[in-house]
């Protein structure tokens, strides 16, 4: 479980390089999930909702009317309280869970050596090319 901003993405990225590199058959036998926790807290007067993107925040508030809306964004797993955290991110019945999946285990190494490596041009132009595909907190 990291936070649901960029920086969450990155430390996932660190993490999940650490299975694939150190631990890989956790990953390959299905061990290895990702928790998300929302983005953003939705609310006018006693409803509330979470939304974990953008686009979720956006029709969430346009649902309650729009006026009188507040939205709070997390910029980390540290903003919400104990609650919070267990509403959203822990308790079985309404966390989000990811399982980690290996389609092509050349290809996972190579990504992961390529956004783990010294060469920033690789990196850059992957990121580039597959950011429509990514949470990105811009």
């Amino acid at each position: 479980m990291c936070d649901a901003d960029v920086d969450g993405s990155h430390i996932s990225t660190l993490i999940l390089t650490f299975f694939f590199r150190y631990m890989r058959e956790l990953v390959e036998n299905g061990y290895v999930y990702i928790a998300t926790p929302p983005l953003y807290l939705v609310k006018k007067g006693q409803k509330k909702q979470y939304a974990w993107n953008d686009k979720e925040r956006d029709e969430i508030a346009e649902r309650l009317g729009n006026q009188g809306v507040s939205v709070q964004r997390y910029k980390g797993l540290g903003e919400m309280n104990a609650e919070q955290l267990w509403d959203t991110t822990m308790n079985p019945e309404f966390r989000t869970l990811r399982q980690v999946a290996i389609d092509n285990g050349t290809e996972a190494d190579r990504i992961f050596s390529m956004l783990m490596g010294d060469e920033v041009p690789p990196r850059r132009e992957f990121i580039e090319k597959n950011a429509v595909y990514a949470n990105i907190d811009v």
